[in-house]
């Protein structure tokens, strides 16, 4: 079978399309033949070198398939079940992999593969954030920046089914009528608008109990000044590059904040903590209440358009690969 691999860390010219020899599966361990991959941020830091990881590697965290071939001691799966998985292991942009069935959720008839690959990874990173990290209760007001992203459109949706106001934040006005379609409802275009001041004027001047913030970088100083005091600053990406430390006093100047630095690995380390949290996901999604609108297709082959293109942030939504 073929599959990317990356010799070295760098830019999305590392990745090579290669072959690949697959051994029969482990005991635990199923046979898998992708039918659609998912395209995350963090795909990028493997592959730069950001988040390190063993070199020579696989890349790649979320994917879906069909079983093919059960290991030794696997009875929670069988041959020709549709399955979904987003916390990896390492290696998901590949046509076949071997993995641990305990892992994996099965998929109803009512989610399609390019949904389930779109949706693990962005979908239980959107589930922790909002009922484990800040568990958000009918009448909050959160502010959410990069609304028409991946994640951002799923905690948006999900977010105004649990009857709480979202307050959106993106970078043009085509992303913002994207974040409305999908949930928001107030979008900051931070490219002309003042953040801080209009949170505060949506808020009465209060500020919002909690910011999830994936950008990083650029909007740290930002998402503190935006919270009410005891507020909780979520960083849980760096689109824009890791956040700069914080200073510990400034969280005690703004209003005695919360800060924390979040994994979907972390809150989904036991095999119960997954089930639980992606079956969440599944329900949520095949109810109607949360879409997953993949808006980029590409070939497997061409995973270095794609990363290319996600770091421009010519995407939105989710996108696949196909293998």
């Amino acid at each position: 079978m073929k599959a990317i691999r990356i010799g070295k860390t760098g830019g999305p010219e590392v990745m090579k399309f290669v072959e690949v020899d697959l051994g029969k599966p482990g005991p635990g361990e199923v046979r898998v033949r992708q039918t659609a991959v998912g395209l995350n941020y963090i795909d990028t830091y493997h592959r730069s070198g950001l988040y390190p990881v063993q070199l020579p590697s696989g890349i790649g965290l979320e994917a879906a398939g069909v079983v093919e071939e059960l290991g030794e001691g696997v009875a929670s799966l069988k041959p020709g079940d549709r399955i979904a998985y987003g916390t990896g292991p390492i290696g998901a942009y590949a046509e076949v992999r071997n993995l641990p069935a305990s892992r994996l959720v099965k998929l109803p008839a009512a989610i399609s593969d390019e949904t389930a690959a779109g949706m693990m990874l962005k979908g239980m990173t959107a589930r922790y954030l909002l009922r484990a990290t800040y568990v958000v209760k009918p009448g909050d007001t959160i502010l959410l920046h990069a609304a028409a992203g991946g994640v951002g459109l799923i905690m948006s949706q999900w977010a105004r089914a649990l009857g709480v106001t979202v307050i959106g934040t993106v970078g043009s006005d085509a992303k913002a009528a994207i974040a409305r379609a999908h949930g928001c409802d107030h979008v900051i275009n931070y490219s002309t608008e003042d953040t801080v001041k209009r949170v505060r004027e949506l808020t009465g001047g209060k500020g919002v109990p909690v910011v999830y913030d994936g950008v990083g970088k650029d909007t740290m100083m930002i998402s503190l000044d935006c919270l009410e005091p005891r507020g909780m600053f979520v960083s849980f990406g760096n689109a824009s590059g890791p956040a700069p430390p914080l200073d510990m006093l400034l969280l005690s100047a703004k209003g005695s904040l919360f800060a924390t630095r979040p994994t979907l690995m972390t809150y989904t380390a036991s095999d119960a903590d997954l089930r639980e949290t992606a079956q969440d996901l599944v329900d949520v999604v095949a109810s109607g209440k949360v879409k997953i609108p993949v808006n980029q297709r590409y070939a497997l082959a061409d995973a270095v358009e794609a990363h290319r293109d996600l770091e421009s942030r010519k995407t939105t939504g989710a996108t696949v690969l196909l293998p």
